[in-house]
């Protein structure tokens, strides 16, 4: 049966958090290693900051309470100013003619400011940010959300996103089919899940 909604993550899977995210980390990855308050590799650290919500980057290296407080406050305020494109392969999304749902998690004012200089948000029917700081919501109450308003069954919909623990966990514990995007080889040795490498191959879910 086609599809009636794709729902998709943001970082990392529409486009490569990589190429921005030493710029626009760079005031929180120095404060940081001047900290000393962390256990860990800070380069490690900083790998991991571009893949994962910071709050679980700082429980994960032991960052102290205040300095865990200080990323916090600095993150809330940071917007994106650089220039931004999505994958090359992203156009292939848009030819979908199916509706189209932004769901991500991080801090609201930095997530709204990459989805407007990547000029995306008429791409989806919704953009959705999922900020722990200001809600109980998590990616999984979003998705059935969706469903629900919309009409929909978890049957009519794909989830494609770049993280097995946070999207594609959420879609195939609400019974939605998911599709790990692993066009950077996060998780190439992956045998559980359904892969691709390349937007093209989306065709082969829809």
């Amino acid at each position: 049966m086609p599809k009636k909604a794709i729902i998709l993550d943001l970082d990392n899977t529409i486009y490569p958090v990589a190429s921005i995210g030493n710029e626009l980390f760079h005031p929180l990855f120095k404060m940081i290693e001047q900290s000393g308050e962390y256990t860990g590799d800070i380069e490690e650290i900083k790998k991991a900051i571009m893949r994962t919500p910071f709050q679980k980057v700082a429980s994960a290296h032991n960052f102290s309470d205040t300095l865990t407080e200080q990323g916090i406050e600095l993150l809330t305020g940071l917007t994106c100013t650089m220039e931004m494109a999505p994958f090359e392969d992203y156009d292939e999304v848009r030819a979908i003619p199916c509706k189209k749902f932004l769901v991500t998690t991080g801090f609201t004012r930095m997530q709204q400011s990459k989805v407007e200089q990547l000029n995306i948000a008429r791409d989806f029917e919704e953009v959705h940010i999922v900020d722990p700081r200001l809600s109980n919501q998590t990616k999984k109450s979003v998705f059935k959300d969706i469903i629900d308003r919309h009409n929909l069954e978890p049957t009519d919909v794909l989830v494609v996103g770049d993280d097995p623990h946070s999207e594609i966990k959420a879609a195939l514990e609400l019974g939605i089919e998911a599709v790990l995007y692993d066009k950077l080889n996060f998780n190439p040795a992956t045998t559980t899940l359904s892969r691709i490498t390349d937007f093209k191959q989306l065709h082969d879910f829809i």
